[in-house]
Parts: structure tokens; C-alpha cells; sequence
């Protein structure tokens, strides 16, 4: 039997990063085209509004193409490169010999041609400020953009909201932008339309006084944004500092989070004396066992995971008029980088752990989200989210939705403390270990009685903690 080698065509996709992210921005080729590739090897950097991640090969051979420049914003699913691999493919026969395939039915065979030759041109769009806009007439994620005069680039989903709410391109031009290269996302016109009709009043308003512009309705038009140009001079005891562009998309996610859940907190004071004590008398023996430090975080995931099962709507989102009911319990845990900003990464199924487990995912996610190595499949999907403001010091907080969640909480500092302990002899005075559990809930969907009861079983999974608890 004959073995041939024949080149076949690979299509490098942008991976979906998260349920909420339709598209990323290409930051750095670290392959270019001519360069070999191997299986698994990073090919590009790329970053959506959670995270920066490296996109490795799925395949070993040789890029041919690079579709995108960086900076480019690319929709999920869009070929960004194409890939040569070398396919070897056998054909015995009856009488011994082999027939070399036809290269060109094995390229078909392998990847459409179609696909590459309509998405190519979508670059030099994006480059050319020229080009005008052409609307979709398909998907809202389509590649196509478009800019006006100034070079502002708009994808057609924005497009389609300007246009359905009255927005004109002037107008359009003057929202300010928070995605990459000041460019308009849909968070920030939807933001725009929450406010519009007071910014136009307020610009309409001294309109009267002003008898030298009444004639001209075109100079009344160009002035609503005037507000908004106002700039603030400094003196020099005032630093101005730039926001990066992870700090950005953390606001974006902040406002829009407020904007879009009713947010109420509910609050339990805790004695987790018994935890405390537990913790503090096997950590060594964990470390030497399992070669992991035990941390509370995980402890906390557990007490969490068991109290989902009790109250499993909490573990919801809302999707228009309808409620998603998650049936995998998958827990997010808040982590800080050593930037100051936080990274979300996810512990999927997170029921199917011990605590040993447990320990295990918390402290390999926490250790490579802090050196940004986490994969894109580590940050989505998540179902609830734990933060621990204790780490910093802090006795209690407040959290803000992590979307489209129905529930964060967040656990305090463990602090000693004097509390009354009942006993077969009376109550007694005694030192304790307490802490502040806070639960913030999407009002739409979660009312104070769930809210409150899921956060007290909570409380009380973690005080009834096992002080003969095995290792």
C-alpha cells in the first residue's frame, strides 16, 4: 500500500470565549504567514471584555494566510487564518497498487472554498476610511463595518440601533466609546439611550436666550453634544491617569450590571469557630498529603454548592421575559491580579468535587489567573460567583452582579470576637470566629425570601462545619 502526502486547508476560527461574547480583538500575531506551526503551539494573543487569552494550533503545519491585522475586531466563529497541513491519505486496490487522490478533491474535501474568499475583503474594509456603510442582510455579527469621515468604525449591530432609535450619524459620532480604539459598543449606545432624552433637553434648553441661533436648526443640532466636550483644567497636584484597557471593560460590565439588575443585598453574621479550628489543625498534614495549602475559599465553594441544591433557583439568569433554570452548578471565584484588577475564573460542575478537589481547582485557577495563563473555557459559563473582600481586610461588601448571574456573595474577614454560647450548664460568654456573609440578588427573578433563606442555609452549612472532619 502507497502512502501520499497531499496539502489540505485548515480554517483558524476565533473561538467563543464566553455565552455574552460575540466577538474579540486580534492584540498580536506571534505566527506569520510562512512560518511553521506546531499542534498546540499559541499562533495569536486575543482579548474580549473578560479577558486577554493565547489561541493555540489545533493542527501542526504551515500558516498560509493571516486574515485580520491586529487591532482588528473580529465576530466568533469568523475564519481569522488559514492553515497548510500535510494529510496523508492511503488507497489500496485489488491488485496492490495505490492511486494518488486528486489534490484538488482532497482541498475540497477539507475546507470549503466559498468561506475565505467572502471574508477577505473584510480587513481592507476595516482599513479603509473611505468605504461606506452597507447594511447586513443577514446576522448582526457580520464582518463587514463601517466608518464615517473621521475614521470611526461602527459594526452593523450598532448600526442597527442607532437606526431604529433615530440616532443620526452626527449624533452617532459623539457617543463615547469604551471598546477598542474609543470604538462604540452596544453597552455604550444602549447606556447613551438611557439618558438621551435629558441630554437633549439640556441642550435644547438655552436655546431661547440665545436669539443669534434660533434661525438655524442645523446649529442647534451640532451643539447637543456640547456638554459632553467640556473639559476640565488641572492644576498640578492632579495626576491624570489612563484607564487600561481591562479597567474599561470592568466599568462597562459594572454599569451595565446596574443598569440591568435590580440589585438587593441580604446580610448573615456566621460563627465558624469550628471551621476556623479545623483548618488551622490539618493544614500541615493537607500540605504534605496532597502537596496543596487549604485556603477557606473552598470550604466556602462547598457550603455553596449544598445550599444551590437546597434553593436551585438561585442558580438562574434571565433572558427577556424568561428564566433560565442552570442544572450544572458552576462557580465562579473571583481572583485579584497583581494589576489591581479582577479575573472571574470558573470551577464548571463545581458538585462533582470534594473538598480535596476543590482545593485542587481553586488554587491551580487562582495561581494561573494571577500569570494570565487561563484558557478561554475557564472564564464562561459560570452560574454564581464567590468573592472574598476578607482577603482584603474587609469585615463585609456589597458585590455587584456578575452578568447574566442572579446572585453573587461575598464573605468577609474572620474576626475573634465575644458571643454567647449556649450549653447544657447555661449560657456562656466565649471568644468566637465570626464573619459576614452578603448575598446580592437580581430582584427580577430572586425575591428577599429566597435571597435571605439561601444565604442562611449557607451560614449554617459552615457553622455545623465537622471539627473530626478526615482528611
Amino acid at each position: 500500500m502507497l502512502i501520499f502526502a497531499a496539502m489540505a486547508d485548515f480554517n483558524l476560527i476565533m473561538p467563543k470565549m464566553g455565552e455574552s461574547i460575540m466577538e474579540a480583538t486580534i492584540l498580536r500575531w506571534l505566527k506569520q504567514p510562512g512560518d511553521m506551526v506546531a499542534l498546540d503551539e499559541t499562533i495569536l494573543e486575543i482579548a474580549t471584555d473578560k479577558v486577554d487569552s493565547e489561541i493555540p494550533s489545533p493542527v501542526a503545519g504551515k500558516l498560509v494566510t493571516i486574515l485580520f491585522d491586529v487591532d482588528a475586531v473580529v465576530p466568533v466563529g469568523q475564519t481569522i487564518a488559514v492553515i497548510a497541513t500535510d494529510a496523508k491519505v492511503a488507497s489500496p486496490s485489488g491488485n496492490g497498487k495505490a492511486t494518488p487522490p486528486p489534490p484538488q478533491a482532497e482541498k475540497v474535501a477539507s475546507v470549503p472554498a466559498p468561506p475565505p474568499i467572502e471574508k477577505t475583503p473584510a480587513p481592507v474594509a476595516a482599513k479603509t476610511e473611505s468605504v461606506p456603510y452597507v447594511p447586513s442582510s443577514g446576522s448582526a455579527h457580520t464582518t463587514i463595518v463601517a466608518s464615517n469621515s473621521g475614521g470611526r468604525f461602527y459594526s452593523p449591530l450598532v448600526r442597527k440601533i442607532a437606526s431604529s432609535e433615530g440616532i443620526n450619524q452626527a449624533e452617532l459620532d459623539h457617543i463615547p466609546g469604551t471598546g477598542q480604539g474609543d470604538r462604540v459598543t452596544k453597552s455604550d449606545i444602549l447606556s447613551y439611550l438611557s439618558t438621551r432624552g435629558i441630554q437633549q433637553q439640556a441642550a435644547v434648553a438655552p436655546a431661547p436666550q440665545v436669539q443669534a441661533a434660533a434661525p438655524t436648526s442645523a446649529a442647534t443640532v451640532e451643539q447637543k453634544p456640547a456638554p459632553a466636550a467640556v473639559s476640565t483644567s488641572y492644576d498640578g497636584n492632579v495626576e491624570i491617569i489612563e484607564m487600561d484597557r481591562m479597567r474599561k471593560m470592568i466599568a462597562e460590565h459594572m454599569v451595565r450590571s446596574k443598569h440591568t439588575s435590580p440589585h438587593v443585598t441580604s446580610m448573615v453574621e456566621a460563627d465558624v469557630t469550628e471551621m476556623v479550628l479545623w483548618r488551622d489543625r490539618v493544614k500541615g498534614d493537607f500540605l504534605k498529603k496532597y502537596g496543596e495549602k487549604i485556603t477557606f475559599t473552598p470550604i466556602f465553594i462547598e457550603a455553596i454548592v449544598k445550599a444551590i441544591r437546597d434553593f436551585p433557583m438561585i442558580n438562574v439568569s434571565v433572558e427577556g421575559d424568561t428564566i433560565l433554570l442552570k442544572k450544572n452548578i458552576n462557580i465562579g471565584m473571583a481572583a485579584a491580579l497583581p494589576s489591581g484588577n479582577l479575573i472571574v475564573p470558573v470551577i464548571h460542575n463545581a458538585d462533582g468535587y470534594n473538598l480535596m478537589g476543590l482545593t485542587k481547582k481553586v488554587n491551580d485557577l487562582a495561581n494561573r489567573a494571577r500569570s494570565n495563563k487561563l484558557k478561554p473555557e475557564e472564564i464562561q459559563d459560570g452560574t454564581f460567583t464567590l468573592t472574598n473582600v476578607g482577603t482584603f481586610g474587609n469585615v463585609m461588601g456589597t458585590p455587584i452582579i456578575f452578568q447574566p448571574q442572579a446572585a453573587i456573595m461575598a464573605a468577609g474577614a474572620i474576626r475573634k470576637k465575644p458571643g454567647v454560647v449556649e450549653t447544657e450548664f447555661g449560657d456562656l460568654i466565649a471568644i468566637r470566629h465570626y464573619m459576614f456573609l452578603s448575598l446580592s440578588y437580581d430582584h427580577r427573578v430572586v425575591d428577599g425570601s429566597l435571597g435571605g433563606s439561601f444565604l442562611k442555609k449557607v451560614s449554617d452549612y459552615l457553622e455545623a462545619f465537622d471539627p473530626d472532619r478526615e482528611i
